[in-house]
């Protein structure tokens, strides 16, 4: 395993693999890794010839007040579990390497933005699109892999590549949990041991909303107001920032379920945001 961090270099070495005919698997991580990142390298391995994994704690994507500099690092963690997974390359930049002096080009995308994390996190798409802009053209992979925790982000990732015409396949992969059902996430060492443990409210409360679902519920109001009841009885929950039935692919919000939707949420527990969401199938309507 090899550690880049000039992005001129990684350029030239994508592009002799590139030559060579090699396919190019690439995961773009802000490190501080968990079981939910090791799994999309995983299937990196699985399906290309060779990995790249990036870590970066993306600047533009935090707002005012928000965690930059608090935001958990461990990079000797980090390439060591990356090492017993055999990747191949690792990249590791320096911010003013990534956004050079007098920087002032972004990436944003405007429709699927506007809703969830991007209606109460403003500027957030934008520095995430850059970043995951400019990654993609500096490793210059053929397949980028991201989790669907993260489920905007990868939507909105998927319409920028389609937008933009990117040469590169994104690659969604399913949600890691704890035992308890809790999303893996860098984010849940903020946790207490009670925050901990009242924090698997939130996947309970998706699983009481596919219930009711599938026990004929249709209303999307109604079943975010049971939600809500229930993650309000945990006390570690500070307060609720959404809990939203959107469609799956255009993310608007929506009124009666179809068996077509994604049942989101973020929520501060202790002073962790943490997101998740499942999916409402038409098997969920018995269709």
């Amino acid at each position: 395993m090899k550690v880049l961090k000039e992005p001129c270099k990684v350029q030239a070495l994508s592009n002799e693999l590139r030559k060579e005919g090699r396919i190019i698997g690439f995961v773009p991580t802000m490190g501080y890794l968990h079981e939910g990142h090791l799994s999309l390298v995983r299937r990196s391995k699985a399906e290309c010839d060779v990995t790249f994994v990036s870590i970066f704690v993306n600047p533009t994507q935090f707002g005012p007040g928000e965690d930059y500099e608090k935001y958990p690092r461990d990079e000797e963690r980090d390439l060591s579990l990356l090492k017993d997974l055999g990747v191949d390359y690792v990249f590791i930049p320096d911010v003013k390497d990534v956004y050079l002096e007098g920087y002032s080009t972004y990436v944003d995308e405007v429709s699927l933005s506007r809703y969830l994390c991007g209606a109460s996190r403003p500027g957030h798409f934008r520095g995430v699109c850059t970043i995951v802009t400019k990654l993609f053209n500096i490793v210059k992979p053929h397949k980028a892999y991201f989790g669907k925790k993260d489920y905007q982000q990868y939507r909105i990732i998927e319409r920028m590549v389609r937008d933009l015409q990117m040469e590169v396949e994104v690659v969604p992969c399913e949600i890691v949990r704890e035992p308890d059902g809790l999303a893996m996430s860098s984010r849940n060492v903020y946790l207490t041991p009670e925050e901990r443990k009242d924090a698997a409210c939130l996947y309970r409360s998706l699983i009481l909303a596919r219930d009711m679902v599938r026990n004929g519920e249709r209303n999307s109001s109604e079943i975010i107001k049971k939600m809500e009841e229930f993650i309000l009885r945990h006390k570690s929950v500070k307060r609720i920032d959404y809990i939203a039935i959107v469609d799956r692919y255009d993310l608007t919000p929506v009124d009666t379920i179809r068996g077509k939707e994604l049942i989101a949420l973020a929520v501060f527990i202790g002073r962790a945001r943490i997101i998740d969401n499942i999916e409402i199938l038409e098997k969920d309507l018995g269709m």
